[in-house]
């Protein structure tokens, strides 16, 4: 499957690691969109609906976690996988990423631009990114 149409949303608050793993992503032939915050992100993701969404825990406005319990409610978002990006790795919290919806937790520290652009290969490679469903 090619990558080149498919959109991935980084909410990410701080630009020089959103730079960075925007950069890796459009190497690999993602469109990529940034949100700097959280309700930008929620926004974003309402209106751009894109097929990955890579998630911050910690963002002005409105946590990660705030953020991922009003996509899972929403029709427009709730189908889209969301894989949380964060610097924070607390067994509780990663725990209510996942329960909330969140199809991986990785932790910043551990996860470089090259990998990033693997998780999101891996989505596309599994088929679990779908087209964009027809707005309603």
């Amino acid at each position: 499957m090619s990558v080149g149409t498919l959109h991935i949303l980084l909410v990410e608050d701080d630009p020089a690691v959103a730079g960075m793993y925007k950069l890796k992503l459009e190497m690999e032939g993602y469109k990529v969109s940034v949100a700097g915050d959280g309700e930008e992100g929620l926004r974003v993701a309402r209106e751009l609906r894109p097929q990955l969404i890579f998630l911050d825990v910690r963002l002005p406005k409105l946590d990660g976690m705030s953020v991922l319990e009003a996509m899972r409610v929403d029709d427009r978002t709730r189908h889209i996988p969301v894989l949380i990006l964060s610097n924070y790795g607390e067994p509780p919290l990663i725990e209510r990423g996942l329960r909330l919806g969140a199809r991986e937790y990785l932790l910043k520290s551990e996860t470089t631009p090259s990998g990033v652009a693997a998780r999101a290969r891996s989505y596309t490679d599994k088929g679990a990114i779908t087209e964009k469903p027809k707005p309603a």
